[in-house]
């Protein structure tokens, strides 16, 4: 599995709705809204590195609202955090 980290400029009065439509390509697992030069970040997880050209500037670059990306390929991970679980602490009852 090849993870990309995608850095993201978008229309900042449109951040929600292009978070929530990148959110919904089946090859990105995470989006985060981020302070700092970019507005957007997304995990993109693809089985080749080919296919990250489908994702990017296939997919993604082509929402309305996106203005650039900068797209970084992790080499290799040193934590398997679950973030589902990191970020659900105190909701259950």
């Amino acid at each position: 599995m090849i993870t990309a980290i995608v850095l993201i400029k978008t229309s900042v009065d449109r951040i929600p709705e292009i978070a929530e439509q990148i959110a919904a390509l089946d090859s990105v697992s995470e989006v985060f809204s981020v302070t700092g030069t970019y507005d957007l970040i997304a995990i993109v997880r693809v089985r080749q590195h080919e296919d990250l050209a489908e994702v990017i500037p296939g997919r993604i670059s082509k929402i309305p609202g996106v203005e650039g990306t900068d797209t970084h390929v992790a080499f290799r991970a040193y934590s398997q955090h679950d973030l589902e679980a990191a970020f659900a602490i105190g909701l259950d009852s």
